[in-house]
């Protein structure tokens, strides 16, 4: 089969190359599947320059979310165990894991219905418990991780403010997501911009997968008794919090990793995939997927994630033939 290898570290566009390998055997209480689609993350970038929590052994396959299909023909979701991800034609997972892929949504649909829209709603219900008539704040809102948030907290009944940052293009895709108020970061000021659409309240509850001057910000605007949500540090720089600010209004800050509820509370995870697929059916998530490249053009996608170049997912198309986007 072709699979793309990390044989070092480095820039994903430098350092993935593809190559033909032989189809990765099973180990126990696993699954071989054949790969439908495979959505690009950032921690497949993360991986790539060797700074995520998981460092898979090299030489690795990168692609961390799948819509797949079993030997016995069933369409499912899975998280890929590495080293064998999803940027290949076949990949295996643990056969606990594997979700039903919903029928509302294409595969490339299927496959970003998964981390991010886990990672959103574990952050904006089980973490901060958002509620009907609450505004919620969005960082990085026309975003893989963001545009789930912004889906869900309008399936929520919240009122939704998204930052986006690279003009117009992205705050185009924040209000067509559903955002009652756009700001872009880079001709705007955040801060005085949410006081203005809050009338000075703030926000009740803040999603930041940016981290860096993103959370500075946060603390800035969020209201009496609010919640800042921390899902990641896509800016690269990790803040320092002034905890004694938390008392100046009583805000909690939340740290989310998605990941450990697979261990720690599978339950958990099922109920939340159910919740999902009822929001997918009845038409009130959909997750935004702006390109769908072949198998060939996986590193260029994953570099351009890393670049915070792109907006919604992007999804890699094993199947896709002749280098045409599928």
């Amino acid at each position: 089969m072709q699979a793309w290898q990390v044989h070092e570290i480095g820039e994903p566009g430098e350092v993935m190359s593809l190559a033909d390998v032989e189809r990765p055997t099973p180990g126990e209480g696993q699954v071989l599947l054949k790969v439908r689609a495979a959505n690009v993350n950032f921690p497949d970038a993360l991986m790539c320059r060797g700074q995520y929590q998981v460092r898979p052994p090299l030489p690795f396959t990168p692609g961390v979310e799948i819509c797949g299909e079993t030997e016995d023909g069933r369409r499912v979701l899975a998280n890929p165990a590495l080293p064998y991800g999803g940027f290949a034609e076949y990949a295996v997972a643990d056969a606990a894991g594997l979700r039903s892929a919903p029928d509302a949504l294409d595969d490339a649909e299927a496959a970003a219905l998964h981390i991010g829209y886990q990672t959103g709603w574990f952050g904006l219900h089980r973490r901060a418990g958002l509620e009907a008539g609450e505004t919620l704040l969005v960082h990085a809102a026309a975003g893989g991780v963001g545009s789930a948030a912004v889906q869900l907290g309008k399936a929520a009944g919240a009122t939704v403010i998204g930052v986006v940052g690279g003009g117009g293009a992205k705050a185009a895709v924040a209000r067509e997501l559903g955002c009652d108020v756009v700001i872009d970061r880079r001709e705007q000021d955040v801060i005085a911009a949410v006081k203005e659409a809050t009338g000075g309240r703030g926000a009740d509850v803040i999603y930041d997968p940016v981290g860096g001057e993103a959370y500075a910000q946060s603390t800035k605007v969020v209201a009496f008794e609010g919640r800042i949500v921390i899902v990641g540090f896509a800016s690269g720089a990790i803040p320092s919090p002034a905890l004694n600010h938390a008392l100046v209004k009583n805000y909690s800050v939340l740290g989310l990793h998605w990941g450990l509820y697979n261990t720690r509370n599978p339950k958990l995870v099922q109920h939340c995939h159910e919740q999902l697929l009822e929001l997918a059916a009845r038409g009130a998530v959909k997750p935004l997927v702006s390109e769908r490249v072949p198998l060939s053009g996986a590193a260029g996608a994953v570099q351009r994630v890393a670049d915070g170049v792109t907006t919604g997912r992007v999804a890699v198309l094993p199947a896709a033939e002749n280098g045409a986007a599928a």
